[in-house]
């Protein structure tokens, strides 16, 4: 069985980060603090991609893009092109069991097959919890979460 080509990530309890291309130890960080400490960096230096369908409604992560699942394999390619020389991709759905953790798969097997050895180093995670997760500890901090409607949550 081949080792997964993602790690996850909480959204504010310090974890060790694994870089995906060279497994070396990164300083441990989460991704609230990566959004607040850079929140202009989404496609710049982070990015945080949501694969949520229609229950994308209600909400996101500040600076997300939404990238459906149903319709995830279409796209993969141009978010390579997209997020080539991001240092950090993370994944996320709603719970972040199923949707967020094949995104990240699939998205990191495109960029191999693409960028092959060209590749720069990316860290590729899925956000522990998901989209709920997060909401539910930062849905009133709108330098973290956009558009939330309790409407969905709740």
């Amino acid at each position: 069985m081949s080792q997964p080509k993602y790690r996850y990530i909480s959204a504010d309890v310090r974890v060790l980060r694994l870089s995906y291309r060279d497994s070396t130890d990164a300083p441990p960080q989460d991704l609230a603090a990566i959004l607040k400490s850079e929140p202009e960096g989404a496609f710049k230096s982070w990015a945080v991609i949501d694969v949520r369908d229609s229950d994308f409604a209600g909400g996101n992560i500040v600076g997300a893009a939404n990238y459906p699942s149903e319709s995830f394999l279409a796209e993969v390619d141009a978010l390579v092109r997209r997020a080539e020389n991001e240092g950090t991709l993370t994944a996320d759905c709603a719970l972040s069991q199923v949707r967020g953790p094949k995104a990240a798969r699939r998205y990191a097997e495109a960029r191999e097959f693409q960028l092959k050895d060209a590749a720069p180093a990316q860290e590729i995670l899925v956000l522990r919890q998901g989209f709920e997760g997060f909401q539910s500890r930062y849905r009133d901090d709108k330098a973290l979460v956009e558009k939330f409607n309790k409407f969905y949550h709740d």
